[in-house]
């Protein structure tokens, strides 16, 4: 894999001068990006100046079946051929059909019937939908939500008061009140702040922001009796942990089997790159939100939800939560045998890959992987995170890791030499 490719043509203008249209045409919201995308295939896209990379991030955990997915085409264009957008005075077969199959997925393990669904845009929508059943649920009796630490929900108003870093939180202060932060995993802290006025608790099974940091065992379950106990809900957020991502079609599943939360949240790659989220509740969590009480423009409408049925099935279909389990496991841990790396983290193909502070700062080491060809992300300046398309093969995993192998030998060397050179020149 090269820096330039025949494979696609060069875009007129070119990653630079698109780089500076976005720099004075878009919100620096992101700050400017490095490449301009134009064209995706399978687990690989291509840049404005026509170079290859393969896609190991996915959008950060969305686009679960790489990119121009036959599945996705042809039922997103069907849809959109027939009915592209209804408002919620009405309803589709699509949405209904999709709440029905997150029920069965997400809650298979709670009572029949006692289950609903609702659908919005994002994942930080569907945070805030879960607060708000926090708040119905908790009432002035109940004012306090924890969170976790190094928790990360989104970046709306409500979500924003649950993610834990302060630099997203503190320039958008006063926030939504009563959020408490625990520290993560710790089971005796988590008791400590559990009480008769908390309304609930809200976790991911992997803290993906964090560096993908998977619960320790027996957490969740602590959280659900400590929770039960209290009198108040249990909400998981699977926004970038679900379907199948982690293995299974949920990561709580795998983590915690038999756990049963009150609320689950979904987004990234429900829709497959189709922006679509959803809120999962059931008992009397699942009856809180009435009629005027929280809504959505686009949230379910046909084309998403179409999308997601068709996710759904291919996941099904092509056995790809069971190849997500399998190719996990054995690259991180090819990967973690790596000189260089100090360990991997995580489930499936959500996998956080923990550096020898000797390599350098994880977001240089994500630039020479881009340059070579690869598309990865720091959420630390110590780990890599890996989340591609659940369609990836054998050989273009054991090509990355023969890459972050090539590549962490010369930074590897290279800090010997430079220490070589300091020690000398005490001498």
């Amino acid at each position: 894999m090269t820096e330039t490719t025949t494979t696609a043509p060069r875009s007129a203008g070119g990653n630079a001068e698109w780089r500076d249209r976005y720099a004075s045409a878009v919100m620096n919201t992101f700050g400017t990006p490095s490449r301009v995308l134009v064209r995706g295939s399978g687990t690989r896209v291509w840049d404005a100046d026509g170079a290859e990379y393969l896609d190991l991030l996915a959008g950060i955990a969305v686009n679960c079946l790489g990119h121009a997915h036959p599945a996705v085409i042809e039922a997103v264009s069907a849809q959109l051929a027939s009915l592209g957008h209804v408002s919620n005075f009405f309803t589709t077969p699509a949405q209904v059909r999709l709440a029905e199959e997150l029920i069965a997925l997400t809650l298979p393990d709670a009572e029949p019937g006692a289950s609903r669904v609702f659908l919005a845009n994002s994942g930080t929508e569907a945070n805030e939908g879960a607060l708000k059943i926090a708040r119905r649920h908790g009432g002035p009796s109940r004012p306090r939500v924890l969170a976790l630490e190094q928790a990360f929900h989104g970046r709306t108003m409500g979500a924003l008061a649950m993610t834990h870093k302060a630099a997203y939180r503190e320039p958008f202060e006063p926030l939504p009140g009563g959020i408490e932060f625990v520290p993560a995993g710790d089971v005796s802290a988590l008791r400590d702040a559990m009480g008769a006025d908390v309304a609930a608790l809200i976790v991911e099974p992997i803290q993906g922001e964090a560096g993908v940091r998977p619960m320790p065992d027996g957490y969740l379950e602590a959280a659900r009796d400590l929770t039960r106990d209290a009198g108040a809900l249990l909400i998981i957020d699977e926004v970038q942990t679900g379907m199948g991502r982690a293995g299974a079609w949920m990561a709580h599943h795998l983590l915690a089997p038999g756990v049963v939360p009150d609320v689950v949240t979904l987004a990234k790659g429900l829709g497959g790159g189709i922006p679509i989220g959803a809120v999962v509740a059931t008992g009397q969590a699942a009856e809180l939100l009435g009629p005027g009480q929280h809504g959505t423009t686009f949230g379910g409408n046909p084309v998403s939800a179409s999308a997601a049925l068709a996710v759904i099935n291919t996941l099904r279909s092509e056995g790809l939560l069971a190849r997500a389990a399998d190719l996990g496991r054995r690259w991180a841990s090819e990967i973690a045998r790596v000189p260089g790396v100090a360990s991997t983290r995580g489930l499936g193909l959500l996998i956080g890959v923990a550096l020898n502070p000797a390599v350098g700062p994880a977001p240089a080491i994500a630039e020479d992987l881009a340059r070579a060809g690869f598309i990865v992300n720091a959420p630390g300046l110590d780990t890599l995170r890996l989340a591609p398309p659940l369609i990836l093969s054998d050989e273009d995993a054991d090509a990355f890791t023969s890459e972050l192998s090539t590549l962490l030998a010369k930074r590897l060397a290279s800090a010997s030499e430079g220490a070589s050179t300091t020690a000398g020149s005490h001498d």
